[in-house]
């Protein structure tokens, strides 16, 4: 991590791929410098820092981390720390989505899951918030609809996100006035890679407004909420009305 500017930097958890990437993509649009984290999505990640690099020189940084690993977020801290990045944005996207029947969930999936989805998430705004604090920044957490209605097979994932809910409000509160923090909680935006059509077909038959949604919907509320400086402690569904009328299942 070097050659780096004095231009506003934005970090991205999980910015290689699908909403992490659109994510990504509009804040550098918006004028923001991006620390692209990546878990294994080495080619992706290399591939989405040269865009955005021909696009503004230097303007583009890669950093790997487990997120599930003590030692791997303590280490992506003090790289961020030592770097003297100016971080006003911190995008706690990165997640683990994986079936966890109750009959078959582990202990060690448990700990998997929970630490990518939460205590990570948690204990980045927590450890970044005194140089978000420098900046009048803000932490955007990536949420789910299924937060608050379980899905079905996903106990671990379920849990994990309403309890991200919480700690949205909870940190929205501890780190105020400095630091804003919000949720943004999609629906059906991108399948699960092991969805298949009659799955799909029911997801949609659910929602008002009758479609899937885009990536570019995410990306776009999340740089609304990081330049409205007067909103803090929110969640906000992008669900095509899903939400509105309740749901079971998938």
């Amino acid at each position: 991590m070097n050659g780096l500017n004095m231009t506003t930097w934005a970090l991205v958890t999980g910015a290689a791929k699908r909403i992490g990437l659109a994510i990504a993509t509009q804040l550098h649009d918006d004028g923001y410098n991006i620390v692209i984290h990546y878990g294994q999505s080495v080619n992706e990640a290399q591939a989405l820092c040269d865009k955005l690099n021909t696009k503004r020189a230097g303007s583009a940084i890669m950093t790997q981390a487990n997120l599930a690993q003590a030692d791997a977020v303590n280490q992506l801290v003090s790289q961020i720390k030592s770097s003297q990045l100016s971080l006003s944005v911190l995008i706690n996207n990165a997640a683990s989505f994986t079936p966890t029947p109750t009959a078959e969930a582990t202990f060690a999936q448990a700990q998997q899951l929970l630490a990518t989805n939460l205590i990570t998430p948690y204990l980045l705004s927590e450890a970044l918030s005194p140089l978000l604090a420098r900046h009048n920044g803000c932490i955007i957490n990536l949420l789910d609809i299924h937060g608050r209605r379980p899905l079905k097979d996903h106990g671990l994932y379920s849990i994990s996100k309403a309890a991200l809910e919480m700690a949205t409000l909870s940190l929205a509160q501890e780190l105020a006035p400095d630091v804003r923090v919000n949720g943004v909680s999609p629906g059906a935006i991108l399948w699960p890679e092991q969805s298949d059509k009659q799955s799909q077909q029911a997801v949609l038959s659910a929602i008002p407004l009758a479609k899937l949604g885009h990536p570019e919907d995410i990306a776009k509320l999340v740089s609304h909420l990081v330049s409205s400086s007067y909103i803090s402690g929110q969640v906000i569904a992008v669900d095509g009305g899903r939400s509105a009328v309740g749901f079971m299942g998938a």
